[in-house]
């Protein structure tokens, strides 16, 4: 009985040191994530935020105004498109690559019909390159990201 009852507490002591332990851990890599910048990734768009961030096209049918502060990048995708799931990764990471330089947002054409036929979405994924003060661009297909990056630099922030 003094050996069950040894063990028992043994076993306590032991779960009280390694819960302490990984409290501190967690508590180790809390300040850790605190010291780093979180970086932007894609932003999802309804069409209030598409008519309140990119372009009010209801108020201004016949002329782009551009509303960003930034150049962007809009994906028009669907869920169960597998060229979309493709671009999706891509995005994510030049989300983060220009983090503070473009905007990448996403648009669910399944969920935001209307939006995406006031851009005659016909084909997905469809990309609209924003650049500032300029008509947007649009392309077609999933493209490898190396020409996103060229798009990035040349169309949307005038590098080359």
């Amino acid at each position: 009985m003094k050996k069950i009852i040894g063990a028992a507490l043994m076993l306590v002591v032991i779960a009280i040191t390694a819960c302490a332990g990984n409290n501190k851990e967690s508590n180790n890599e809390d300040n850790n994530s605190t010291k780093e910048v979180k970086k932007m990734g894609t932003i999802h768009l309804t069409k209030t935020d598409f008519l309140a961030k990119v372009a009010n096209y209801e108020t201004n049918p016949t002329e782009w105004k551009y509303l960003g502060d930034k150049p962007c990048i809009i994906d028009f995708y669907a869920n169960w498109c597998g060229p979309c799931k493709a671009v999706a990764p891509i995005l994510e990471e030049l989300a983060k690559e220009y983090d503070g330089q473009i905007y990448i947002y996403k648009v669910n054409t399944e969920e935001e019909m209307e939006l995406a036929s006031a851009f005659g979405i016909r084909s997905i994924p469809t990309l609209l390159f924003c650049p500032m003060g300029e008509n947007p661009q649009m392309a077609q297909g999933a493209l490898p990201k190396e020409a996103f990056k060229q798009a990035i630099d040349e169309v949307l922030l005038k590098k080359k």
